[in-house]
Parts: C-alpha cells; structure tokens; sequence
C-alpha cells in the first residue's frame, strides 16, 4: 500500500516554528529520519514532495506550498477517490490537546481545524488518517488553556514555540515520526494501539 503523508503549516519563512507549522515540521523531520530524498516542486500540488520506502512501503510526502486554510488544493491531484483517501495521513497541529501529547484519529470531523476542513471539501470525505499533534499549555491541574475567540486563535497558532516548549515539541515530532512509520509499515489500527 502507498500513503501520501501530508504536513501541514504555511509556507513562508516568517512561519517557520510556529505552533500551526507542527505538522509540516514533523513530516520533514520523517523524510529526514527515512532518509527520503530531496524534497523538489511539484507544479502539479504546488507543493514540496518527496518520494521513497519506508522499510518496504512507498510513501509519497507532500508539504503544501499554500496557506494552510487551502491546504486542499494540494492533496485534491493526488487523492481522486475515497479508496485512495483512505491512504492519506495528514499531520496536524491540535490546540484541542496538550502540547506533549498526539493523537491519531481516522474519519473524525475537523474539530474546527481550517486545513483538514479544506481538506475534507476537497477529497469529499472524512475518512482518512490524521495525526493530531497537541500544541496547547496546560493548567496546573492538566487541564487545556485553549485561547477562545478567533483573534486569539490565529495569534496563537501563529506564535512562536518559548523557551522549554519547543524542547517538548521536539520530543513529541520524534514520536510522531515513529507513529507515522507504524502506520506506514504495520497500519493504521497498529498504531492506534501503540501511541495513541
């Protein structure tokens, strides 16, 4: 079976290590650790790709090259059918779980997510794999402080990870890419059992 793994965040440098950029910084951080070749321009996604094996999986990576809020247009080329759909793994930042923690999920609603909602109108349907990547701090009793009212959102999703954060994101992107092997190689309900 072939996946098509899809990071999403934004594309331009001023973006980079922000908190909406956790799924595109965890997919290139797997094409690394796979040693998957050169990302290149994919006129046709308008995307970065990358093509290769994970042990004896092809697997097709995708950067798109589009704010995320249109994250659709490059993921609709590739995924023409809901059996192909079924291949796709997107990864994700989630401000509904912690920052340390992830969560993979298949055929869930967007949870409000602009990119998976792009996604969703574009392949016409849920059924697809997503890693959900927490991106929120917690109280002191572990509870989420999620930011509520949109302003808050976009200025938060598009802040800079501080200090000791970023550590803590880091630990979770390697996680993330050991969970995408596993859904690669072994599937997707293999995985689920194993971290989620």
């Amino acid at each position: 079976m072939s996946y098509l793994i899809v990071g999403l965040g934004n594309p331009d440098s001023e973006y980079e290590k922000t908190r909406h950029n956790a799924g595109r910084d965890a997919v290139r951080l797997f094409g690394e650790k796979n040693n998957l070749p050169e990302w290149h321009e994919d006129k046709k996604t308008k995307s970065l790709r990358s093509e290769g094996k994970v042990g004896k999986e092809a697997v097709t990576l995708l950067l798109p090259q589009t704010y995320v809020n249109k994250s659709g247009n490059a993921v609709l080329p590739l995924i023409t059918s809901k059996k192909k759909a079924a291949t796709l793994v997107v990864v994700h930042d989630d401000m509904d779980l912690p920052l340390g923690r992830m969560k993979i999920s298949f055929a869930r609603n967007s949870g409000g997510h602009k990119g998976i909602e792009s996604i969703m109108r574009a392949v016409k349907t849920n059924e697809f794999i997503r890693l959900r990547l927490g991106v929120s701090p917690t109280s002191a009793s572990g509870k989420t402080k999620k930011p509520s009212g949109e302003e808050a959102v976009i200025k938060f999703v598009l802040g800079k990870w501080k200090g000791e954060q970023e550590q803590e994101f880091k630990t979770v992107m390697k996680r993330a890419c050991e969970a995408l092997a596993t859904i690669v190689t072994e599937g997707k309900e293999r995985a689920m059992g194993e971290f989620n």
